[in-house]
């Protein structure tokens, strides 16, 4: 069956009309007519009912309607996954990337290297330094994006592409959450949710409070980024976050706290094994997050 009588017929589908199907296809009316008679002929069925204002679709039509529409969407993925295989992009990419990344940074970027490799599927796995790492070592995912705030290795390469800075988060009706700025004798007073396997976020609250004579406070609950934001919406915990997600933060209804000090500020970037061959999926994605980083 040739796919010209098929496009042919899916455009009168979709125009329910002979004459504005011809007009989308830039073909003339007679020749439309010719092609869905030689396409009924061939299956010896009537494809349309004639109408005084367009044509519908007979039993046997809706059918084919709905089996072309899938063959149709099966050739397009058929195009992009052989034009991926042409410019040798395919496979998996398997990334690990901190909240930060994954709730302000990534999503663009994502969409941006689906749509230019779209035979590519891209594994994202949301951690810390403490599960991301052992797993970049382990041959688990191909690169990492996080906080570059860890020793180097000379397995590793390091890339640092953005500052980041902590602030601490609270729910608005929080009895700090006045506009006045905290102390460290302020915020002691109170627990905190932080980061499951996230030593080394929860060694630097431990720092903070240390350097203000201060022994650390509670650690009530460690969680998920997700359980985090939750927890902060019910109650009078504390938490840190990058400033680059208050805009996330907020839809939880969460605000943050002015204080005095410096929790955490650190370069992240990515995180790749060192090799003289790096995959080219890999150094594709790299250019693409770069490329959306610069100023």
């Amino acid at each position: 069956m040739h796919s010209r009588l098929l496009r042919h017929f899916l455009a009168v589908v979709e125009k329910r009309n002979i004459t504005a199907a011809a007009e989308a296809l830039r073909i003339s009316q007679p020749g439309l007519t010719r092609s869905i008679r030689q396409l009924e002929d061939h299956l010896g069925i009537t494809l349309f009912d004639r109408l005084p204002t367009g044509v519908v679709l007979t039993r046997g039509g809706e059918i084919l309607a709905r089996r072309a529409k899938l063959m149709e969407l099966e050739y397009k993925h058929a195009v992009a996954e052989i034009s991926s295989l042409e410019q040798g992009i395919v496979g998996v990419l398997r990334i690990g990337a901190g909240p930060l990344w994954t709730s302000a940074v990534l999503p663009p970027v994502l969409s941006r290297f689906y749509r230019q490799y779209p035979g590519v599927r891209v594994r994202l796995t949301e951690g810390t330094i403490d599960s991301i790492l052992p797993a970049l070592m382990g041959g688990e995912i191909d690169l990492a994006c996080v906080t570059l705030s860890f020793p180097s290795q000379t397995e590793i390469v390091k890339e640092p592409l953005l500052s980041i800075r902590h602030t601490i988060i609270v729910r608005a009706g929080h009895p700090l959450a006045n506009g006045q700025k905290v102390t460290a004798a302020d915020l002691v007073k109170y627990p905190w949710v932080v980061l499951a396997n996230d030593s080394i976020g929860t060694s630097r609250i431990g720092a903070y409070f240390a350097a203000n004579g201060l022994s650390p406070p509670q650690i009530a609950v460690e969680t998920t980024a997700l359980g985090l934001m939750r927890l902060l919406e019910q109650d009078d915990f504390l938490a840190l976050s990058a400033v680059d997600m208050l805009d996330c933060t907020r839809h939880f209804g969460l605000v943050s706290l002015p204080h005095d000090g410096t929790f955490w500020e650190a370069e992240a970037g990515i995180v790749t094994l060192k090799t003289d061959r790096p995959k080219r999926i890999t150094e594709s994605f790299k250019a693409i997050l770069r490329a959306s980083l610069v100023p």
